[in-house]
């Protein structure tokens, strides 16, 4: 399977990081995390994957002040192959309250640009005790839905890249379903390990890996029925993970808290 703490180069790393400070210094932030959040990271890049780099940041207290709110997002276009973006730690904590997938999986990358602010493993925390399993599902069923509908029930070869985004998502939900008190791991290699499938899926599985990593991103693969069934299946079944209605009353008070106590560190 694939490593992915081999999967970025010394030398990406540390324009990588040139390019965070110059985040810090020009917008006056702190960074808390600078993860991956692609297919590097997801464990099963191409050899011309973008580096997508995300980041959470925190302004000083007074910026959460104004009356007038600032833009809650840091964006940069991408530049010799590295996508840059962050999320305000306010814009986090509200969308962690909604069980968002994109910050569980950010918070969760293997690949981490930088050491992790302390707040960090409370960010976790937090996110293991608002869970909402089927808001995640959902998500993954439409992410999943809208990538596979143009291909899954035809018969014509597919792009390798279009088969993983639809099969992870598929897995995500799989994960949910077996476990649904837990967070489905970002990583591709550790998501199969609470899947439960068959040798044969996994063997059809690690051969998509290893044709992934030797072609571009828009090669096509031959066609895998059982993994066409599972995606199928899976992606049909989020309705199933159990939900809840509404947030405990605590968990606004919490994340109020994570965030104060952040702000007034500064």
């Amino acid at each position: 399977m694939f490593d992915s703490n081999s999967a970025i180069s010394a030398s990406i790393r540390e324009e990588i990081s040139h390019r965070l400070h110059q985040v810090e210094v020009q917008e006056g932030v702190c960074l808390l995390m600078a993860v991956e959040s692609g297919s590097r990271a997801w464990g099963f890049p191409s050899p011309d994957s973008d580096y997508d780099v995300r980041f959470l940041y925190v302004r000083p207290r007074d910026w959460y002040l104004q009356l007038k709110p600032g833009r809650d997002v840091i964006e940069h276009a991408i530049t010799d192959e590295i996508d840059l973006n962050g999320w305000d730690i306010r814009k986090t904590l509200g969308l962690l309250l909604k069980s968002n997938a994109v910050v569980s999986e950010w918070i969760e990358s293997p690949i981490r640009y930088r050491d992790d602010h302390s707040i960090v493993h409370s960010l976790r925390t937090f996110a293991d005790s608002v869970l909402n399993g089927r808001a995640l599902a959902l998500h993954y069923a439409s992410l999943g839905t809208s990538s596979a509908d143009r291909w899954l029930d035809k018969t014509e070869t597919v792009p390798v890249k279009k088969y993983f985004y639809a099969l992870r998502p598929a897995l995500a939900i799989r994960h949910l379903r077996l476990s649904p008190e837990a967070r489905p791991p970002m990583n591709l290699q550790r998501l199969l390990e609470g899947c439960g499938l068959t040798t044969s899926i996994l063997t059809q599985i690690e051969t998509l890996v290893v044709a992934k990593s030797q072609t571009n991103e828009l090669s096509n693969g031959a066609r895998m029925p059982e993994l066409d069934s599972l995606i199928r299946n899976e992606l049909g079944r989020a309705a199933e993970v159990p939900g809840r209605t509404r947030l405990a009353a605590d968990a606004l008070h919490a994340a109020d808290n994570i965030f104060l106590e952040l702000v007034n560190a500064l």
